[in-house]
């Protein structure tokens, strides 16, 4: 896990929590379903000596931008940020994952998803829906969600992880690999809540 200060001592901005993953995608678990994120296993296909898809393996077979894909078996769901293994964080106030695509900086980084989201003429990748109970956890696909507070065996740290403060609903996924400056490219997630259906 990856902590940037803030640009600024007096600024009223959080540190933000940067996750990178060993190599993988990156996904967004519910906290209600952590336990039932299994990650990579010895049975599994990509890493494993199996012939069965483990979760890895699912979160690995997502395509385009991001994707759903099932957590456990009783209706839970993670989100995807697929393509590229790329460092990201959660922008809460804009429900938006911002991903680590090429910057000098990472305020140039900041300053490219501003750019962003407040141009209307960008084109979104619709990825799917996200039904989600509530807040989830930002970790890489290959760690078992039951492993995020245990310590590596070779001592070398814990699982990076970042909290995605999120009220349950429906969410709309759109993504978009934008390079709006010059020698700048930032990746976004972003979850659009939508209006529960009138049965």
């Amino acid at each position: 896990m990856t902590t940037f200060p803030c640009a600024a001592a007096d600024s009223p901005e959080p540190s933000r929590t940067w996750v990178q993953s060993m190599g993988g995608p990156l996904i967004a678990v519910p906290v209600s379903a952590l336990a039932k994120w299994h990650g990579c296993t010895g049975t599994g296909i990509v890493v494993g000596s199996g012939e069965v898809l483990d979760d890895y393996d699912r979160a690995c077979e997502v395509e385009g931008l991001a994707g759903v894909i099932a957590v456990g078996e009783a209706g839970a769901q993670g989100l995807v940020l697929a393509d590229e293994p790329a460092s990201s964080f959660y922008l809460a106030e804009h429900q938006v994952f911002v991903r680590w695509l090429g910057a000098d900086s990472e305020a140039d980084l900041i300053a490219a998803a501003q750019a962003v989201l407040a141009d209307p003429t960008i084109e979104w990748d619709e990825c799917g829906i996200w039904n989600t109970d509530g807040p989830a956890v930002l970790m890489d696909s290959v760690i078992a969600g039951a492993e995020l507070g245990v310590e590596y065996p070779d001592g070398k740290g814990m699982p990076e992880q970042a909290s995605v403060a999120l009220p349950s609903g429906s969410w709309l996924v759109r993504a978009a690999h934008v390079s709006p400056f010059k020698d700048t490219s930032v990746g976004m997630v972003q979850l659009l809540l939508q209006a529960p259906s009138q049965a």
